[in-house]
């Protein structure tokens, strides 16, 4: 907006008329002081000021504009009639003005002068924006760039007071903080704890988890200094994201030695001890055996509902002997699978009858449902025949009020799977992520239903060493359904 200030209406009204014809917005004022009182309150681009006024004259109007910071940036045009004289000039620049222009005025020339004025305004207005913006963008930085070494010295100070190794590395793969314990290991800051030679070069993985933009998690050998024992370590780097970008990664080694050691001398303990029980448990079971035999010819009931219940104990520690056999075995990499064509509806249908005949309820209806198959499955059938009967058993175990199992079976170009469903106390959601696990057991059944957590640990295992896939779903007080997956490898020959 442009402010005219004259005290002849007659002057306002013709330059106010020619201005506006040119799109130009326009405000008057008929004295300096009302000039004043207008700038104070609106926001104008350039100010057209008359230097005769009673009261209060164009130059002094222009000084009291340039001692406010709301108004000092206004750009003054002095319009004069009498004062021709050069100093009269002169004092209209000296008291802020930036042109001077005398009557009769030339409109045209005035009205060029006033567009200048006004894009130079438009023009400073922009910049002033630009530079607003700047200023806030460094502000923004400064306070980003502040939170973040804050953030920074939080977490070192946090890695400083870890018992682990803890160290931090950049995007381009370059370690740039370490803590006091990662010098127990290396000599440099700049250099990873030496790792066993048959383990892999630990700034190699590093750098390829980097690229990939994945987290590391893996078990390492690393020795102190001035020491020749490797100890397990556990090693995990994980990225630190800042808008949905890697800014950082944050490392640990955690000592895992003992716990490796406790686990290797289970290990031993186990192999020892299920291949020490194996023997006496044969000739047991020959004993008991023969026992039982020679009983038969007697019509002793109570003796030999004794003899029944002996050899069915002995049947549950032979199967418990087995599973710590098998434990073993996966553990030294030594469960073999033999590989042969069999027919999967052959040996489901025989684990059905056969543990009709086993169960001691005589009231357990299993069903078999879905697909026939057409086709052989190549596999080892007796470990496929312990992953079946794994899961009916705890079909069985786990539906203790239920009379119903279903096992299902379905099929496509890639894959066979069976299903085996029951309608028990089924699994808690929070306990079905690690039901698989080795030596997992559910809390909540625990104490009702005896057993080491094995079965399902070694029939995925089973499964996996087929190229298959394992499962389970359930809801509480609904039942549970698991499964297994068998590739089809080759088709039934005519």
């Amino acid at each position: 907006m442009i402010l005219i200030v004259d005290d002849k209406p007659e002057n306002i009204y013709s330059l106010q008329q020619l201005l506006e014809s040119r799109g130009f917005s326009v405000d008057t004022a008929f004295s300096g002081e009302e000039a004043l009182k207008k700038a104070f309150k609106n926001r104008y681009a350039l100010i057209i000021l008359d230097v005769q006024m009673p009261d209060m004259d164009g130059f002094e109007v222009a000084k009291y504009l340039a001692n406010y910071s709301k108004t000092k940036d206004i750009s003054i045009i002095f319009l004069s009639a009498a004062n021709h004289d050069r100093r009269f000039i002169e004092q209209g620049y000296a008291s802020g003005g930036i042109d001077y222009v005398t009557k009769p005025v030339d409109m045209e020339i005035l009205l060029l002068k006033v567009r200048n004025f006004y894009r130079f305004y438009e023009q400073n207005l922009a910049l002033n924006a630009v530079q607003h913006d700047l200023l806030s963008e460094i502000e923004r930085r400064k306070r980003a760039q502040s939170s973040l070494l804050e953030k920074a010295n939080h977490l070192r100070l946090i890695l400083e007071s870890l018992p682990q190794i803890a160290f931090s590395v950049d995007p381009k793969g370059k370690i740039d903080f370490v803590n006091n314990n990662w010098f127990l290991f290396s000599a440099s800051e700049n250099q990873f704890p030496e790792c066993h030679p048959d383990d892999p070069v630990i700034m190699d993985v590093v750098n390829a988890h980097i690229k990939k933009g994945k987290a590391v998690e893996m078990e390492v050998r690393i020795k102190p200094l001035n020491s020749e024992l490797y100890r397990y370590h556990l090693l995990r780097i994980v990225p630190i994201e800042e808008n949905h970008v890697i800014a950082h990664w944050v490392g640990t080694f955690t000592d895992i030695d003992d716990q490796k050691q406790i686990e290797q001398k289970k290990d031993e303990f186990i192999s020892i001890a299920s291949h020490e029980l194996k023997t006496p448990l044969t000739s047991m079971r020959g004993y008991v055996q023969l026992l039982d035999r020679a009983l038969r010819g007697e019509q002793n009931v109570k003796v030999q509902k004794y003899m029944d219940r002996v050899q069915g104990q002995l049947d549950k520690l032979s199967t418990l002997v087995a599973d710590l056999l098998d434990i073993s075995k996966i553990d030294n990499g030594k469960l073999k699978i033999n590989h042969q064509l069999f027919d999967l509806d052959i040996l489901i249908d025989a684990v059905i009858e056969t543990m009709r005949q086993t169960d001691d309820s005589k009231m357990m209806h299993i069903e078999r449902v879905g697909t026939r198959l057409d086709r052989l499955i190549l596999g080892d059938e007796l470990r496929i025949e312990q992953v079946l009967v794994n899961f009916v058993t705890n079909a069985i175990k786990y539906g203790p009020d239920s009379d119903r199992i279903i096992i299902h079976t379905e099929m496509n170009d890639q894959e066979v799977k069976v299903s085996v469903q029951d309608f028990g106390i089924g699994v808690p959601a929070k306990n079905q992520p690690p039901i698989f696990d080795k030596f997992y057991r559910v809390e909540e059944t625990s104490v009702r239903f005896q057993g080491l957590g094995l079965g399902l640990y070694i029939s995925a295992e089973i499964i996996r060493q087929h190229q298959g896939r394992y499962g389970m779903e359930s809801k509480l007080g609904e039942g549970a359904t698991f499964y297994f997956t068998l590739p089809i490898k080759q088709r039934i020959y005519d």
